[in-house]
């Protein structure tokens, strides 16, 4: 999923019932988060990516 972004670092942080995925592209120090329910990790991760993939695209 990370394709053409270069190395990113993903970190995942549970809250109850809720995960919270930050994104961080290592080059730029950028970061993107995204929240959601704990039972989906694979698609909050999804998510946290492509905001992030987004942000750099706009910069």
């Amino acid at each position: 999923m990370t394709d053409g972004l270069g190395e990113v670092i993903v970190e995942a942080i549970r809250n109850g019932t809720y995960l919270k995925v930050t994104a961080v592209h290592v080059a730029t120090g950028r970061e993107a988060t995204a929240v959601g329910p704990a039972h989906e990790p694979k698609a909050v991760e999804r998510l946290a990516i492509a905001k992030l993939k987004r942000l750099l695209d706009a910069s």
